[in-house]
């Protein structure tokens, strides 16, 4: 059985991420589009992310464009999330969440929360210091309603 750190993503400027580095740490991980209507959740996101990082808590946003709501062009969406939502967090090359051609790590994550597939963009998955997944949020669900949990796991 896979375990979170044993995956590898690339991020936009096409260094790897490699999640074995994420052990001890507070792990969001949600697929994004910058066209969606819930884009606007990355600035909620990033709010938590400046406000948690320095106390061990990361995030990985992971563009994908499998509900047509994303750029083609990684570096379109790179620049469209840091210049309208001040994304600073490591954000990966475009992935799928569903089908055949689904990331390996969504497969994982999906399988982990016993729920199948993503049915839209800012799916979120919080996982914890050990590397399991914590809860499953549904797109619509704000950051703010996060920071609870978040606070609780990095013991605040």
């Amino acid at each position: 059985m896979a375990s979170i750190y044993d995956f590898k993503e690339t991020e936009m400027g096409g260094e790897t991420i490699d999640f074995n580095r994420y052990r001890g740490h507070v792990l969001l991980v949600v697929n994004t589009a910058s066209k969606c209507g819930l884009a606007p959740q990355l600035k909620g996101i990033e709010s938590l992310y400046q406000k948690y990082h320095e106390k061990g808590f990361e995030v990985i946003g992971l563009p994908s464009n499998q509900f047509h709501q994303e750029f083609q062009d990684d570096e379109k969406t790179d620049q469209y999330c840091h210049l309208h939502y001040g994304v600073t967090f490591p954000m990966t090359k475009h992935v799928a969440v569903n089908g055949d051609d689904a990331d390996p790590l969504f497969t994982h994550l999906k399988s982990e929360s016993g729920h199948g597939r993503i049915k839209w963009n800012y799916t979120k998955f919080l996982i914890n210091q050990s590397g399991d997944l914590v809860h499953r949020y549904a797109p619509v669900t704000k950051p703010e309603k996060m920071e609870a949990t978040i606070k609780s796991l990095l013991n605040e």
